[in-house]
């Protein structure tokens, strides 16, 4: 495959053409014209059913299912043209002005493949980006979770040398923080308790961070095993004739234990 045309100037590609967002953005309006319930939307309205829509396209690609993926990111694409409409009716702006801040940032933020410079590291760029419109930590999403959140702090702070230099300082942060945690617990004031539980698990993120993983990645990976895990103590309960209400940690925990050594068996 050739590369696309450059621009007038020659100065890096042009990707456009018509494509799957147009005929996206002609179903918007069509509903737009002709379904009542689609009609009464507004950007606001639709915040909920795109935030739906995003986990779901994320669970899909967790679960390895490429058929829902294509299901999910079609009804993604769907919320996302919707947005597109709704400000294009409004005269606030269209799909092209979309398209083209996403563009210029993509070319300003690659230098080195558009040739206008070196290579720079990402963080350094977006702080650029930011320049006097916020500090370092200015303009992160409210609507993140704190585990994404914190992640994303955590980069920022490393991307201008506020970072440990790889993850045996951050695992040394987190033992403090648990020693720490421990001491509030035995002084029994609710609120320290809070406060040490919020920097240990604060400190556990950098920990994976600083290894490459993601914090909310792994807790999620962890859900589903414990999920897993815990389905398969059910049945061996009921295999058993045990409640689970009545049959006492002990004993749960031993079919714990059982179900664990059954998945490091080799299949």
């Amino acid at each position: 495959m050739s590369d696309p045309p450059t621009d007038p100037q020659g100065a890096y590609p042009r990707f456009h053409g018509p494509g799957e967002l147009d005929r996206a953005l002609a179903l918007v309006r069509y509903l737009r014209r002709h379904c009542p319930w689609d009609r009464e939307q507004t950007p606001a309205s639709l915040v909920p059913h795109l935030l739906e829509e995003a986990n779901e396209v994320a669970d899909a690609i967790r679960e390895g299912s490429p058929p829902e993926l294509r299901a999910e990111l079609g009804d993604l694409l769907l919320n996302l043209a919707f947005q597109v409409v709704l400000a294009e009716e409004t005269g606030d702006f269209d799909a092209a002005g979309v398209y083209r801040v996403l563009e210029e940032k993509m070319v300003r933020r690659h230098p080195h493949l558009f040739g206008s410079g070196e290579r720079v590291a990402w963080e350094e760029l977006k702080a650029v980006e930011r320049g006097e419109g916020g500090g370092v930590l200015a303009g992160l999403a409210r609507g993140l979770d704190p585990l994404m959140k914190a992640h994303r702090m955590q980069e920022r702070a490393a991307g201008v040398g506020f970072d440990w230099e790889d993850h045996h300082g951050a695992l040394d942060k987190v033992v403090e923080e648990l020693s720490e945690l421990r001491g509030a617990l035995a002084g029994g004031d609710a609120d320290a308790v809070a406060e040490e539980l919020g920097d240990l698990l604060f400190a556990v993120v950098n920990v994976a961070r600083l290894t490459g993983a993601h914090a909310a990645t792994a807790l999620d990976a962890a859900n589903r095993k414990f999920r897993g895990r815990f389905e398969q103590l059910e049945a061996l309960a009921r295999e058993r004739g045990l409640e689970l209400s009545e049959a006492g940690l002990e004993r749960l925990d031993a079919l714990w234990d059982e179900i664990k050594q059954r998945s490091r068996r080799p299949q």
